[in-house]
């Protein structure tokens, strides 16, 4: 480290923020201002000191970049799966960044016929990205979103896959996905708010009529949900959603009947969450009515659809979370939850014995993926854990034979699974809770205290990080490292109740179970202060802003990706993304119990003058979930107030947004960054 090279400091500028007779002082409040040249000026200052400062690992990245894109297969293709007639497929070519999308009729050995190559329609753009291709049922109109900016806020296109036009018909600011009704020429899509980019409003457009006409069919206005429109695997049923934090709510139409009114399924009661699939005369519901924290499954007819109606199929289960279903002609298929560890069981409609698909690992994930075909005996689903790379597979549920469709493979003919061990270990909380840590690293480790370690995590929203297979993770293993991920409360790995347990005035649980998941592996030897590292990304870097306020002495280094370190004052800005919907994840600061306790965690709030780790911090200036702002503030009152010697960088993409760079392998560019800056702190420079 170069010590002649100094960081930029931002100016200050006192700004007062006042809220239930408290004030606040803002010294970073101007950074908050994406057309402020004085912002992009020092945006791009705090870049050019990271580059300089990481000069001489360049080499590094460069390898790891060249190493971990040689273990991708380049010229690779999915699984194709067929739906009304035509097989799709999804691949990539040698050298080339985006995907082509492409269909065959009838039959796997028919002429392809390409639906979208993104590498043409990327040229000329620097971030690209294609989403929700939705085909008509009669197969010759494909809708599709186009993002070009990396906000989310795609532009809805139709293409005419017998003639190969596109349409002259341009939806701007939508969700990307929309839903053809039965006629094949009505199609639903759903339109943002301009600024604060809810999903807000679905409409319906005719084709050859101007948008300009389209009919407004469902405006949410509650702006703690947001809506989406879709269409039942069944097809006989266009389906429009709203959903919150905790509540749902469901209205349906005949989708060969697209002009009619949309009628309630089961009106929104607060607290009350359901999904619901539709079978022969009957909707099934998974739901969390009476009670069910766990979810429960039930049946009502068609024609009756409110809750008095529902009659339970199966029960709630305290120990597992159903996390849901897929229906089939001849089965039911459920996802469900136990112990953390993912469960998929087959239930024939007529007689016939319920069974589990057999997993024997602790660290594995099990999900069921793409099964458009309503009349089919087969179940795809896909396998992975820690050490065994992602495999899709057919399974026949009458026959209960299971054939491997595709192995991910890792080229460079140097992996081995053998070669890792992977296992799940369980530490405890301070107020007692088993915290379950998975993890994976090089066989022949030693519990010696020297071994560099990763701890990731996420913990929020209910959302489960669950252990996954990564190439590119290799290039640590490799080197040395313990990767883990810590099961921390605010996911829902342990079912429902562990969300519960770790939101709104229960978040800190969240900070500290990670706090004693640190402690436990040092304890254990697995690792020590000096050779630990943390890494989240967005409330996963809210995690990471907590933990070095509060338990800065147990970390090495730690990677903040795009965090949501400025708590207090974006939840009180219900103008910026996200904001209204996310009142019951963190509370609502505009009450005071709610405020006081987001202020006693709020990262930026906490900053205070101590020694913090070595950190690097990235963003992305368009981002749409965490403004940009936040990291950039953060690390400017940690450049004014820190006490230690220890490197800090925020590095900006000044190009793209939440899940930074498009295309294929630019990803890889900023995770070498990631990398490097691990390896650096440990000395490993090759």
């Amino acid at each position: 480290m170069d010590a002649s090279i100094q960081p930029p400091v931002a100016k200050i500028v006192p700004h007062t923020l006042e809220k239930h007779g408290q004030v606040r002082t803002d010294n970073y409040y101007w950074l908050n201002d994406r057309e402020d040249q004085e912002v992009i000026d020092y945006l791009n200052q705090e870049n050019e000191y990271y580059q300089k400062m990481t000069a001489h690992t360049k080499e590094l990245q460069e390898n790891l970049f060249a190493e971990m894109k040689s273990r991708i297969k380049e010229d690779d293709s999915s699984v194709p799966y067929f739906y009304n007639g035509y097989f799709y497929i999804t691949r990539f070519e040698k050298g080339k960044d985006y995907p082509i999308y492409s269909r065959k009729k009838g039959s796997l050995d028919a002429k392809e016929e390409i639906m979208f190559d993104c590498n043409e329609m990327a040229k000329g753009h620097s971030y690209f990205n294609l989403s929700g291709i939705n085909v008509s049922e009669d197969n010759k109109y494909a809708a599709f979103g186009l993002d070009l900016v990396s906000r989310r806020q795609y532009t809805i296109q139709i293409k005419n896959l017998e003639t190969g036009e596109i349409l002259p018909v341009k939806i701007e600011n939508t969700t990307g996905g929309s839903t053809w009704a039965s006629d094949n020429k009505t199609l639903f899509y759903t339109r943002k708010d301009a600024q604060t980019l809810r999903s807000d409003k679905v409409y319906r457009h005719t084709l050859g009529t101007d948008i300009a006409k389209d009919a407004l069919v469902f405006h949410e206005k509650d702006d703690t949900f947001y809506t989406f429109v879709y269409k039942e695997k069944s097809k006989k049923y266009l389906v429009i959603g709203s959903t919150s934090t905790l509540t749902s709510e469901y209205q349906i139409l005949e989708s060969n009947n697209p002009n009619g009114n949309f009628r309630l399924f089961q009106k929104r009661v607060r607290g009350l969450e359901y999904s619901i699939s539709h079978y022969g005369d009957s909707f099934y519901v998974v739901t969390n009515k009476d009670k069910a924290t766990n979810f429960k499954l039930m049946k009502t007819p068609e024609s009756k659809t409110s809750m008095e109606n529902w009659s339970e199929l199966i029960p709630h289960r305290k120990d597992v979370l159903l996390e849901g279903i897929e229906i089939f002609k001849d089965y039911l298929v459920v996802e469900e939850r136990s112990n953390g560890l993912n469960k998929i069981q087959i239930r024939p409609w007529n007689a016939g014995e319920s069974y589990y698909l057999p997993f024997e690992s602790e660290t594995y994930t099990a999900y069921t993926t793409t099964n458009v075909d309503f009349d089919t005996e087969i179940l795809r689903f896909g396998y992975q854990s820690l050490t065994t790379p992602s495999s899709v597979m057919d399974f026949n549920m009458r026959t209960k034979e299971k054939k491997v469709l595709k192995e991910q493979e890792v080229l460079g003919g140097k992996f081995d699974k053998n070669n890792y061990v992977e296992e799940r270990i369980w530490a405890t909380a301070e107020d007692g809770t088993k915290l379950p840590i998975s993890m994976v690293y090089r066989k022949g480790m030693k519990k010696d205290g020297k071994n560099p370690f990763l701890l990731y995590a996420y913990g929020s929203y209910g959302s489960t990080i669950d252990p996954t297979f990564s190439s590119t993770r290799l290039s640590l293993l490799d080197r040395g490292f313990i990767f883990a991920i810590a099961h921390v409360r605010g996911g829902e790995y342990l079912g429902r109740e562990w969300y519960e347990n770790g939101k709104l005035l229960k978040k800190k649980n969240t900070f500290t179970d990670f706090i004693d998941c640190s402690k436990y592996v040092i304890a254990q030897k697995y690792t020590s202060a000096k050779h630990l590292y943390a890494e989240g990304g967005s409330a996963g870097g809210l995690l990471m802003g907590a933990i070095v306020n509060m338990a800065p002495e147990l970390y090495n280094g730690v990677i903040a990706q795009v965090p949501f370190v400025d708590v207090v004052t974006t939840m009180l800005d219900d103008t910026i993304p996200l904001t209204t919907g996310e009142y019951d994840e963190w509370g609502n600061p505009n009450d005071k119990e709610y405020y006081d306790y987001m202020l006693s965690y709020s990262p930026y709030d906490q900053v205070k003058a101590q020694d913090y780790p070595n950190m690097y911090v990235s963003t992305g200036l368009h981002d749409s979930q965490v403004q940009y702002w936040e990291p950039a503030k953060w690390v400017a009152k940690l450049r004014a107030v820190k006490t230690d010697k220890n490197v800090l960088y925020l590095d900006t993409n000044m190009e793209a947004g939440h899940g930074g760079a498009s295309g294929r392998f630019e990803a890889l560019k900023e995770l070498a960054k990631e990398f490097a800056f691990l390896l650096d702190l440990e000395k490993i420079s090759k």
